[in-house]
């Protein structure tokens, strides 16, 4: 990914739902357009936050999954 994220949230060996929640309150800290990368190991959390960024208004840049760890690029709406 060739964004530089603003922000970067390590919330790996956590699981479901504290990934989600973690990220959303990161995401209210921060401005329109700034970019947060979320790095996790819960695999339910791929599902839950495409769904979370589209219901409250953020962009989900790309997903990057290699050897168990996944990175989440949100782009503030």
């Amino acid at each position: 990914m060739e964004e530089t994220p603003d922000v970067t949230l390590d919330l790996k060996g956590l699981s479901c739902p504290m990934p989600i929640l973690k990220i959303k309150k990161q995401l209210k800290k921060m401005n329109s357009g700034q970019i947060l990368l979320a790095i996790g190991t819960d695999p339910g959390t791929t599902n839950d936050v495409g769904r979370t960024c589209e219901k409250d208004g953020h962009e989900l840049l790309g997903i990057e999954e290699e050897g168990g760890v996944a990175k989440y690029y949100i782009k503030t709406g």
